[in-house]
């Protein structure tokens, strides 16, 4: 695997190394790490969220999300709001803690540790993990022993990092890491398929969309979030690579 230069307070760990970390309110620096953040959410973020907030996809993304696009960007990007109160704190925390903790974002979850999912040659995705210590975070002197194995399981971050990797056989795909540029459509049915989901699923069942029948085929099933998401990034393998 490609070599990463790091920064001085990430380090790699192994998915079985050892470390200690806990949080919880009675740490003095609770909610700190909600604040001067930009958080960057994927299309599993956004369906765990919108859920929570009991919103339709397409009013969570215009309440609570901002799209970026640079001109070098094969995809656009999506980052969840903050508020401006001179601290740029998640519009869902409190005093007491995150509002919306049960659909909370996978990056949320994972702090302080990172992972990053490569595609292989053969299809298949190498995980490795890091370590992040930032200076306010007291998190590391409580006594919690941790690995990556144990603290994905304890956040909840398997059914993240599945979808994530699924998202992945896009965003990593072989024509895409040959310069492959999509067009405003295709860039359109991206944000749709995957960040929008309710209005893909409207969209499907009034036959406003191409190459629908497997979802005819399935529409009970599809009712589901989940299963709508892995549809629509097998759907966009179609739309984008004719795969």
């Amino acid at each position: 695997m490609e070599q990463v230069q790091l920064p001085k307070n990430v380090s790699r760990i192994e998915e079985n190394d050892p470390f200690q970390f806990s949080c919880h309110p009675a740490v003095s620096c609770f909610t700190d790490c909600c604040r001067q953040l930009e958080l960057a959410l994927t299309p599993y973020d956004v369906l765990r969220l919108k859920q929570e907030t009991q919103l339709e996809s397409n009013s969570f993304l215009n309440r609570y999300v901002i799209r970026e696009q640079e001109a070098e960007d094969v995809f656009p990007r999506f980052y969840l709001t903050m508020v401006d109160d001179g601290q740029a704190s998640c519009v869902f925390v409190a005093k007491t803690g995150c509002t919306v903790y049960q659909g909370r974002p996978g990056a949320c979850r994972a702090y302080p540790m990172g992972r990053a999912a490569i595609r292989q040659q053969d299809h298949s995705m190498q995980e490795f993990f890091v370590l992040l210590r930032e200076s306010h975070c007291n998190g590391f002197q409580e006594k919690e022993e941790q690995t990556a194995h144990r603290y994905c399981a304890d956040q909840g971050l398997q059914d993240y990092n599945y979808h994530n990797d699924m998202v992945a056989t896009l965003l990593q795909h072989q024509k895409i890491r040959n310069g492959m540029q999509l067009t405003q459509e295709q860039s359109d049915y991206f944000v749709l398929a995957l960040y929008d989901i309710d209005t893909f699923r409207k969209q499907l069942d009034l036959e406003e969309l191409p190459r629908q029948e497997s979802y005819q085929a399935q529409k009970e099933a599809l009712k589901e979030d989940e299963q709508l998401l892995i549809f629509g990034i097998e759907w966009l393998q179609q739309i984008l690579f004719q795969q």
